[in-house]
């Protein structure tokens, strides 16, 4: 797991609002870069790289807003 990619989702009985499209954007970032090892991709990989992060943005945000809070599991 990379580090500098921090919990998004609450912890179960705070008050913590819920994570930013801002931070969830952040964390696809980080995620991206983490596997492919770019920090920034060349011009010919720019594309695919930005298509990455928002369709893991996008699929963060999906499961955050899914996760029932307080569920348990039998």
């Amino acid at each position: 797991m990379c580090r500098s990619i921090k919990r998004l989702r609450p912890a179960a009985g705070s008050n913590d609002p819920p994570a930013s499209r801002e931070e969830v954007e952040a964390a696809a970032l980080q995620f991206v870069r983490k596997v492919s090892g770019f920090q920034r991709p060349s011009p010919a990989n720019s594309a695919v790289f930005e298509a990455s992060v928002a369709e893991i943005a996008t699929t963060s945000a999906r499961l955050l807003a899914a996760l029932q809070m307080g569920a348990r599991t039998r």
